[in-house]
């Protein structure tokens, strides 16, 4: 039985770019877009944790990171381990339906709505710390370290890989805007009151599990790992299967004195802590601006109108994106093209802060904003990717495993630690459900906190990233690196002597 469908020797548009990196991924990370955008909201408004228990609600979040990482590391061992005829990260996709699964039953089926005597508070908050564990720290970095590692190992054509990491980042888009863009329309169908909520986000849970495992069968069955079934290969031509196990110190040797991984590393820190902050304040920034003098019941429906529009109109230079980034990043560079759109998105995210309540500047600097992102959205797994060509070139192994565990816990972790500081300005500013989200209650104070998280967060972390990116010129070993790795395999395959092939 075939457990890929795709061309064993060349990285093609159709159908593994557009089965394997955008709609496989798109339906296999909604479920995990819906949970980083209304997770939160969630257990403020349905489950009542803001004024139960916000105290764990915040420390939750921060040392489940612990967890994560420890998830993420154990994934990444697994990639470093084992390496099969259908790869090293491909088969731990299929590991993840049933972890994932599990984690929203946990979530939002077997975890009991608040009694009013307060009862089932501890069962509440149990079920609560294990199903958020389960999805954070075990489920999707299944997931997603494999997802992530698929680009770095599908081919070693530079170009190929840029249009596959563009591709796989656009399902993250994709995804993302489905809930950015369609849900705040229906915010309100979603958190009517409490008690029905609790109702539609059971039956919006089961719908989840569903699609998850339909992209990811999609996302296995349209991908392959062209660079791991080369290491298989050979190992085999040499009869040692050792060959097929890399130490995580090894790796990390190599790594720690690598400048150009850690700018790498730096960035994507960065880049999905100001990201997170952005998406998971949208709907309470909008309420506190637009929320003003509304009625409890009214009030999600205009702030989920107006956030709506804005995920609608900053996805248009972002969808566009998709299609310029990846020539225009071959033409100036991977690099330049990431460090041109930060200072880019620094404009947009000051004009942001500047505008207040003004609706068309925040359109027009969620706009800008969203441009200047688009070169970090697209094509930053495929300089990573650069960079492990890079590493294998120069020490003769690659470091994917060790990359894709640190790049999991940074993505999966940042969730938890954006929502952690989210959680806790709202408590700062006595956030509480029971008013019906009036935020006119608390003045300007809300207003300026949240504008800081929406648009300030993300504005700090694209300022540093143009500074880091300075530094970044890996892409000028790109065509030295292809010809040492050429000539080192057909060395090993037996093709000419080693000696003939390293003075090539």
């Amino acid at each position: 039985m075939k457990t890929s469908l795709v061309d064993k020797t060349k990285a093609k548009l159709f159908p593994e770019g557009v089965l394997g990196y955008l709609a496989g991924p798109v339906l296999a990370l909604i479920s995990n877009s819906f949970i980083a955008n209304y997770l939160l909201k969630y257990y403020t408004d349905v489950l009542g944790l803001q004024k139960s228990a916000p105290v764990f609600l915040i420390l939750l979040q921060v040392l489940s990171v612990i967890l994560v990482v420890a998830g993420n590391i154990i994934v990444g061992k697994l990639m470093n381990r084992f390496n099969t005829k259908h790869g090293r990260a491909r088969p731990l996709l299929l590991v993840a339906i049933p972890l994932i699964a599990l984690a929203f039953l946990t979530m939002f089926i077997f975890t009991p709505f608040p009694a009013a005597d307060g009862s089932n508070q501890t069962l509440i908050l149990i079920l609560v710390a294990v199903g958020y564990n389960l999805y954070y720290a075990i489920g999707y970095p299944f997931y997603y370290a494999s997802h992530a590692a698929l680009v770095g190992l599908s081919t070693r054509d530079s170009k190929a890989r840029g249009l596959l990491a563009t591709l796989s980042n656009g399902a993250v888009l994709g995804a993302m805007g489905a809930c950015t863009m369609i849900l705040p329309f229906f915010i309100d169908k979603l958190f009517p009151t409490p008690d029905k909520a609790y109702g539609v986000l059971q039956i919006v849970s089961a719908i989840l599990i569903g699609v998850t495992a339909i992209g990811i069968v999609v996302e296995f069955l349209f991908t392959r790992e062209r660079i791991s079934e080369e290491e298989y290969e050979i190992a085999q031509l040499k009869q040692n299967t050792e060959t097929q196990k890399i130490k995580t110190s090894d790796q990390w040797k190599i790594c720690s004195k690598d400048k150009f991984w850690w700018i790498m590393i730096a960035f994507f820190f960065l880049y999905q802590l100001g990201g997170m902050l952005k998406n998971a304040s949208q709907l309470y920034y909008c309420n506190a601006l637009w929320g003003e003098g509304l009625t409890a019941e009214s009030v999600n429906a205009a702030g989920g109108a107006k956030a709506g529009l804005i995920g609608i109109l900053g996805a248009i230079p972002t969808g566009l994106g998709m299609v310029i980034i990846w020539p225009l990043s071959n033409k100036i560079g991977k690099g330049k093209a990431i460090l041109f759109g930060g200072i880019l998105a620094v404009a947009g995210g000051v004009l942001g802060l500047l505008a207040g309540n003004n609706y068309g500047l925040v359109i027009a600097a969620f706009i800008i904003k969203a441009l200047g992102g688009v070169p970090a959205m697209y094509i930053s797994l495929a300089l990573l990717a650069d960079i492990s060509d890079h590493q294998e070139a120069k020490y003769g192994i690659r470091c994917d495993g060790l990359s894709m565990t640190v790049y999991g816990a940074i993505m999966v972790g940042m969730t938890g630690i954006a929502n952690a500081i989210i959680s806790g300005v709202l408590s700062a500013v006595n956030y509480n459900t029971e008013t019906g989200l009036n935020f006119n209650m608390y003045g300007d104070g809300v207003k300026t906190a949240m504008t800081w998280i929406f648009f300030g967060g993300e504005t700090i972390c694209f300022a540093i990233i143009a500074i880091l990116f300075i530094f970044m010129n890996v892409e000028k070993y790109s065509k030295e690196d292809q010809e040492i790795l050429k000539a080192k395999k057909v060395a090993v395959e037996g093709e000419q002597p080693v000696e003939e092939a390293n003075a090539e």
